[in-house]
């Protein structure tokens, strides 16, 4: 089967597109893990599928690199992207996705809003902040992050006892002083660093409020800059977007 793809980034964060509207292409996990591959398919962080929706303006299914699904904030931005330049939306859009629906704003310059679901609580667990953002996130605090193993230390909390057996997202944070923060992170299901993760910079934001960051969150990636917005109550958040970068690598056809 021949498959006309889109690859996108939003800060480093790298995904294959496929616009599926038409409902002409059925994937299965081992196609989709063949698109992740670098070096036997295209390459990708996670492999994004738009397809029609009756209530929304599109439906949107990310899949990890090991197939599973969850949602993908810098996933959800280029999806946002794509649809405004397919023509699909202009300017605002509320789309559905793993966790429900989403709304979006295309700023201009390549830049994305895009609002994230409430958050209800953070939890105090082996030294960290545990919290759920669409995708379960483990933060951790470090005072100097360039030289910090973030994959050996990433795999084993996400192969650890307290987060098994679903696993979970690492993120290593250094505080940078201006509100500004510095993150890296270890993604669950596709088990290495990226240059960049939506959820995992909002985990960390929502974190960091914890010790007296306030909102707008400023967040340096290693693929670029992103900014964290929210309204918080106690240990609640409203009101949280995810603002930053995406953009068209290149598009393509593929036999899989």
């Amino acid at each position: 089967m021949k498959i006309k793809f889109f690859k996108y980034q939003a800060t480093g964060n790298d995904f294959v597109i496929i616009d599926n509207r038409t409902g002409n292409y059925t994937l299965t996990i081992e196609q989709i893990m063949r698109l992740c591959d670098r070096k036997f398919g295209v390459g990708c962080d996670g492999v994004m599928i738009i397809e029609n929706d009756p209530e929304f303006d599109f439906k949107l299914s990310y899949y990890n690199g090991d197939g599973t699904q969850s949602l993908c904030g810098n996933g959800s931005r280029a999806a946002v992207k794509i649809a405004s330049d397919l023509g699909v939306i202009e300017g605002k859009t509320t789309f559905n996705a793993y966790d429900g629906p989403h709304e979006a704003e295309v700023l201009g310059n390549d830049i994305i809003k895009l609002k994230m679901n409430d958050v209800n609580e953070l939890k105090n667990v082996d030294g960290g902040v545990s919290v759920n953002t669409g995708s379960p996130h483990f933060v951790k605090f470090v005072a100097t992050l360039n030289d910090y193993p973030v994959t050996p230390e990433g795999r084993a909390i996400r192969y650890s006892k307290t987060f098994h057996p679903i696993g979970t997202n690492a993120n290593f944070v250094e505080e940078m002083g201006n509100n500004t923060l510095f993150v890296r992170t270890y993604e669950r299901g596709v088990e290495e660093e990226t240059l960049s993760c939506g959820t995992g910079v909002t985990a960390s934001a929502l974190a960091a409020s914890l010790k007296g960051y306030t909102s707008p969150v400023k967040i340096k990636v290693l693929g670029g800059e992103l900014s964290i917005e929210f309204k918080s109550k106690g240990n609640a958040f409203s009101d949280i977007y995810l603002i930053g970068p995406a953009r068209k690598v290149f598009e393509g056809e593929i036999e899989i």
